[in-house]
C-alpha cells in the first residue's frame, strides 16, 4: 500500500515534483525550489523512511514509485515535471516507466537504471554506531561520524538527518529499514526496462562524478528514447549542491505561457 509522503510546497504555476537521494530529504532542495517558485508550484518530497515521511520495512522502487504516484493524484497535479536525484532518480524512472501518462517530463540527476556498488552501507553503519543514548550535542555526533568517515562533506550531509526529538537528538531516517533494503536500492527492476517512457527526458550528470558511464547512458536511452544528456562542469554526484545556478539553468524549465496564449 502506498504511503502518504510528507512534502514542502512553494510557488505557483505548472507543477514540479522533486525527489531527493538516499539519506537526503526535501530540505536539500529548498534553494532549487526557491529558484523555480516564481513560475512553478514545486513540491519537495520526503521519500519513505526519510525526513518527515512514514517508515516502512521495505523500499523497492516500485513501492516508492507508488508512493509518489499517490501524492501526484492526491494533490491533483496534472502531468508534473518530475526531478529525481540518485535514489530519487531511480524512483522517478520507475514511475515514468510504470505510469508514463502521469508525468509530463522527466529529469534524472546523476544516476542510471543500472546496478551500482554499495557506497552507502558504511554511512548507515557509522550513523547506527553513534551513541545516541548519551548524545547531548550535535558536535559530539559529528566527531563520532568523523572517526569512521573521512570525507567531512559527507559527514555534514549525514548530519542534516540529526534533529531534536523532544529532549534528545535522534536520526530522522529509518536506518534499519534502509540498511536491510540496500541490495534493492543499489539495483533497478530489470522488468521495467522492457518498457519505454516516450516523454522528454533529461539526464543531468556531474562532470566530476563517475556514477553514469557511457554504457549506462545507452541502457537508459533504450527505455527513454527522447533523452538529452547535460554535463555540469565542476560538479560531482550532488550536482545541485555543487553548481546550483548551472543546475537550475540545465533544468530548462521555462515558465508556462498564459492560458490565453496556450489556447490559440
Amino acid at each position: 500500500m502506498a504511503l502518504q509522503l510528507a512534502f514542502e510546497a512553494t510557488g505557483t504555476g505548472s507543477p514540479v515534483v522533486i525527489l531527493h537521494g538516499l539519506l537526503g530529504s526535501s530540505r536539500n532542495w529548498q534553494s532549487v525550489a526557491k529558484a523555480l517558485a516564481p513560475h512553478h508550484r514545486v513540491l519537495c518530497v520526503d521519500q519513505r523512511n526519510h525526513g518527515r515521511s512514514p517508515w516502512a520495512p521495505t523500499m523497492g522502487y516500485e513501492e516508492m514509485a507508488a508512493d509518489v504516484r499517490a501524492l501526484i493524484e492526491a494533490q491533483g497535479l496534472e502531468r508534473p515535471v518530475v526531478i529525481g536525484h540518485s535514489m530519487g532518480g531511480k524512483t522517478a524512472m520507475a514511475l515514468a516507466l510504470e505510469t508514463p501518462q502521469a508525468i509530463g517530463r522527466l529529469v534524472v540527476v546523476d544516476i542510471a537504471p543500472v546496478s551500482y556498488p554499495d557506497r552507502f552501507s558504511s554511512y548507515v553503519d557509522a550513523m547506527q554506531r553513534v551513541d545516541m543514548e548519551h548524545l547531548t550535542r550535535r558536535a559530539d555526533a559529528t566527531l563520532q561520524l568523523a572517526t569512521r568517515i573521512q570525507d567531512m562533506d559527507v559527514v555534514g550531509f549525514l548530519m542534516q538527518n540529526l534533529v531534536s526529538q523532544g529532549s534528545h537528538l535522534d536520526w530522522r531516517v529509518n536506518l534499519a529499514g534502509i540498511g536491510s533494503s540496500m541490495p534493492t536500492l543499489t539495483g533497478f527492476p530489470t522488468e521495467l526496462l522492457q518498457r519505454a517512457f516516450p516523454g522528454r527526458t533529461t539526464l543531468i550528470r556531474g562532470a566530476l562524478s563517475d556514477y553514469v558511464q557511457p554504457d549506462d547512458v545507452e541502457v537508459m536511452r533504450a527505455s527513454f528514447p527522447d533523452l538529452t544528456v547535460v554535463d555540469i562542469q565542476g560538479a560531482g554526484h550532488w550536482v545541485h549542491a555543487d553548481r546550483p545556478a548551472d543546475f537550475v539553468a540545465a533544468l530548462d524549465l521555462a515558465p508556462a505561457p498564459p492560458a490565453s496564449v496556450r489556447a490559440r
